[in-house]
């Protein structure tokens, strides 16, 4: 898949808010800290399209940018950020958990984790609950640059075999730079599959 247009559609502080529409839906979500922004303009091929910055958890609102007019890319805001007020954590919760569970137009979500860094709790349970909920997701490791390649390589073995140990099926996952532009062409793959499926029944 080549990207030829990506623009801002819309923000919606509710999942009752977001657009009502009859096109697929790609949401990204991870910790605040984990490179979504990044990864969205670098799959996009578009610097300023999704907010990035130096302080984590800026993203408030689900955001929509539609992409070759055709599909849209979700940016949700991101989870565990132990600066926000207790309410302000339950109300993004309460955004995010309404959109995953109730979006029928989202077609996958792909889960961001900080290949960095051991498995950790959050992002288990989060994995878990998604599980539970039946909610199509992938999992995409970013920071790949950050590592040599056989550290990145055993850092994503260790995860999936912590994932093994409640999971009979791994789920599917990519290996991802923002920086060096990996793992680009096998998530728009990944995606553009995806929509030919869902075009076909």
């Amino acid at each position: 898949m080549e990207i030829n247009s990506s623009e801002f559609a819309i923000s919606s502080a509710t999942h009752a808010q977001c657009p009502d529409h009859e096109r697929p839906e790609y949401a990204f979500i991870g910790r605040s800290n984990v490179g979504k922004s990044s990864l969205i303009n670098m799959l996009c091929k578009h610097k300023g399209l999704a907010k990035t910055s130096a302080t984590p958890g800026k993203t408030l609102l689900i955001n929509h940018f539609i992409i070759n007019k055709d599909w849209y890319l979700v940016d949700l805001p991101g989870y565990g950020f132990a600066k926000r007020s207790k309410s302000v954590q339950n109300k993004l919760e309460q955004m995010i958990s309404s959109y995953i569970l109730q979006r029928r137009q989202l077609l996958n979500l792909f889960v961001l984790i900080d290949i960095r860094h051991e498995p950790q709790k959050i992002d288990l349970e989060f994995i878990e609950w998604l599980g539970t909920s039946a909610i199509p997701f992938a999992i995409v490791f970013t920071k790949a640059d950050k590592l040599s390649i056989g550290k990145v390589r055993q850092n994503v073995d260790h995860y999936m075999q912590k994932l093994e140990e409640t999971w009979e099926e791994l789920p599917q996952y990519f290996i991802t730079s923002s920086e060096k532009r990996i793992g680009r062409e096998e998530l728009l793959q990944f995606i553009e599959e995806t929509n030919r499926l869902i075009d076909n029944e």
